[in-house]
């Protein structure tokens, strides 16, 4: 799992130069899955309950599930999330992460900001002994108390390994001493989606004939940031497998 996550980290890094103003959401596509399949990898999110690409692209309000389109062209000042899985000789990871598209608002950054400390605090909890309310509670609290953000509370990580989804389900929010307790060699994604307002979120068509699926936006109209790693619980702690910055994340290494 961790040569997996090491690769599709290697595509997050990538997108960095290929994410800019003027590009469509369909050249994140083709970058993506073509470097999955030229390393080997499989993209796991294709063929999915029907899915035909290798990744999720959602913009500004859309939370997630979007697909990569051609006539969606990214502009100056847009938050883009890109969301996929890779499978590596049998093993899985799953990976989301946030982009800024040129240069941001200040209240942008400070939402990018918050969500990628929000998931830190949530790993971590992510120990032997403590239980899942406490990854809810420590990211509930941060990004809802601390910052006024809305916490999505229909979409969760969950557990991956030997499928993309396994139990347990992983909410980002709940009450701290609550849940299932973890054990050592859990392998877990967490991945808070937070909103600029409501928490509630509503589903969307795809507006393509040819594409019958179905996504997510804020139900007010805010705009919503994501991230996501794909973990294992240990006896030394919890340990990053799809970490993109080893100086960062040392102390999960």
């Amino acid at each position: 799992m961790r040569k997996s996550g090491a690769l599709l980290a290697a595509v997050h890094v990538g997108l960095r130069d290929i994410i800019k103003p003027g590009i469509s959401s369909m050249e994140i596509e083709k970058f993506a899955d073509n470097y999955i399949t030229s390393h080997g990898g499989i993209p796991g999110e294709k063929g999915f309950e029907g899915y035909k690409y290798a990744t999720c692209v959602a913009v500004n309000d859309e939370v997630a599930h979007a697909t990569p389109r051609q006539n969606l062209i990214l502009h100056n000042g847009d938050l883009v999330k890109v969301d996929m899985t890779v499978t590596l000789d049998g093993y899985q990871s799953d990976s989301c992460w946030s982009y800024a598209v040129g240069e941001v608002s200040p209240k942008i950054q400070k939402l990018m900001d918050v969500t990628k400390k929000a998931l830190y605090l949530g790993i971590d909890q992510a120990v032997v002994g403590n239980r899942l309310g406490d990854i809810g509670y420590a990211i509930q609290h941060y990004t809802e108390d601390e910052n006024g953000y809305g916490d999505v509370r229909d979409l969760i990580g969950h557990g991956i390994q030997p499928t993309m989804h396994e139990q347990p389900n992983v909410p980002h929010y709940g009450e701290p001493h609550k849940g299932l307790r973890l054990k050592e060699g859990m392998t877990i994604t967490i991945e808070p989606m937070i909103n600029e307002g409501t928490w509630q979120i509503m589903a969307k068509e795809v507006s393509d004939p040819n594409d019958s699926w179905e996504y997510y936006v804020t139900a007010d109209g805010g705009w919503s940031c994501q991230y996501e790693h794909t973990l294992a619980i240990t006896k030394d702690g919890p340990k990053i497998l799809t970490s993109q910055d080893p100086i960062a994340d040392a102390k999960y290494l």
